[in-house]
């Protein structure tokens, strides 16, 4: 009889409480430095509060990575009690935790780790593949091989409305941010899904609303095969106008099955502030 299978996550998976819970999943958080205390990511602080910090000092918190201990603390329950892990991380190129979570499976046996390549719900696509295999009555090492493969066909992106607290992190300068808030310039922010680097894509440029309609459009474009079973529209904090405005939009494709809309993590929302929005979904072979 082989063994059961747990599917874990990085809390950056961005899921909600709903889909955590009808896939049986287990989040272990990454952590939120802020006024020299360490606070779990959406358990001891939310991006709100980060937020009102920034806008109250102009300083951000520092997001730090899991640690080898802490994966190990996590997995070793799991593992004693008879069941193999399958494991979906933040992508390596973004976070250390990744590989402190390949340094941690490999103290342990049964416990199989994947580098999303990614970030967010598009990781989140992932977490529910694996869960869904896992009810199949798949292997922890056939899960794995299984979601490694879906990983280039899993697109995350996103518009960001203005570049303050990408400029408050350093990772851009002051002068294009203020060149970028002042032409109302929101650039898209693609992930490439086979090493999880971050690029800047195109620049689009006037209002929210109208700029996530034309993104959205141009996604969906994009790609002839996507795949219909669900897609995630992720943000950080926008108005339930526009929230409900790229919904409809959505909804009128008829493309999906599923359409979730779920709020971003502190760790993804302390780096691109409030009304960043993306969409993230699969392609199919």
């Amino acid at each position: 009889m082989s063994k059961k299978v747990i599917v874990t996550a990085d809390s950056t998976c961005d899921l909600s409480e709903e889909l955590i819970k009808r896939y049986d999943i287990r989040t272990i958080p990454l952590h939120i430095i802020l006024d020299g205390v360490s606070r779990d990511d959406m358990a001891d602080i939310t991006p709100d509060e980060i937020y009102q910090s920034f806008y109250d000092t102009g300083k951000l918190p520092k997001t730090s990575a899991i640690s080898v201990g802490e994966y190990l603390s996590f997995f070793k329950p799991l593992v004693d009690s008879g069941a193999e892990v399958v494991h979906i991380n933040l992508g390596g190129a973004i976070s250390a935790s990744a590989k402190n979570c390949a340094l941690a499976a490999r103290e342990l046996s049964g416990v199989y780790p994947i580098d999303s390549f990614n970030l967010s719900t598009a990781s989140g696509h992932l977490v529910i593949e694996a869960a869904i295999a896992a009810e199949s009555g798949m292997s922890g090492a056939e899960i794995a091989e299984k979601v490694s493969a879906m990983r280039s066909r899993t697109h995350g992106s996103f518009i960001i409305d203005r570049l303050n607290f990408l400029r408050a992190g350093g990772r851009c300068s002051t002068l294009a941010m203020l060149g970028a808030n002042l032409l109302n310039l929101k650039p898209c922010i693609e992930v490439n899904n086979h090493d999880g680097s971050m690029t800047v894509g195109k620049k689009y440029r006037g209002k929210l609303e109208r700029v996530l309609k034309e993104y959205v459009e141009e996604r969906l474009a994009q790609y002839d095969n996507i795949k219909r079973d669900r897609i995630f529209i992720t943000h950080s904090g926008i108005s339930k106008e526009i929230e409900s405005s790229v919904y409809e939009l959505i909804k009128s494709k008829n493309y999906f099955r599923e359409i979730y809309v779920t709020r971003a993590s502190c760790t993804i929302s302390s780096h691109c502030g409030p009304n960043t929005l993306g969409i993230l979904f699969m392609t199919e072979e």
